[in-house]
């Protein structure tokens, strides 16, 4: 399973919480992350994280071109309503191509809760269907 982290600055110690308290769900996964976000989860866990360039220096569009190719299977993506973000055009096409994909998308705490419990009894062998009828494929 491929998981990818994005944090806005006012969330990133909220997700560095939240991937300490799962880091046993995340271990042995295949895990991506925008530049901070990364570097930050990697200073506070065992985890090894693929980083990509900070969001808004193209990081989203990063992460962006794994979901478009298939590679992601789960974004938790901790999004703050409240500020307005000079790359909101990347994040709006991320969160697009997620939806294009099927790929699920945490933008808030618990949500992001709600998926990783999931992860953790196995509850995404859905995925298989995903991929049976992902675009471009027919029958």
């Amino acid at each position: 399973m491929k998981i990818a982290f994005i944090a806005h600055d006012r969330k990133k110690e909220e997700m560095v919480n939240f991937v300490t308290a799962y880091e046993h769900v995340f271990e042995g996964r295949e895990l991506y992350s925008t530049g901070t976000t990364g570097q930050r989860i990697m200073e506070a866990t065992q985890l090894k994280i693929n980083r990509f360039m900070s969001g808004p220096l193209g990081g989203d569009q990063q992460i962006g071109a794994l979901v478009a190719q298939d590679e992601l299977d789960l974004i938790i993506f901790l999004r703050d309503p409240l500020m307005a973000q000079p790359h909101e055009p990347d994040i709006t096409a991320l969160l697009r191509l997620c939806d294009v994909y099927g790929i699920p998308v945490a933008t808030n705490i618990a949500t992001a809760e709600i998926l990783v419990k999931a992860i953790d009894r196995g509850d995404f062998a859905w995925r298989d269907l995903v991929h049976k009828y992902k675009p471009g494929v027919e029958e």
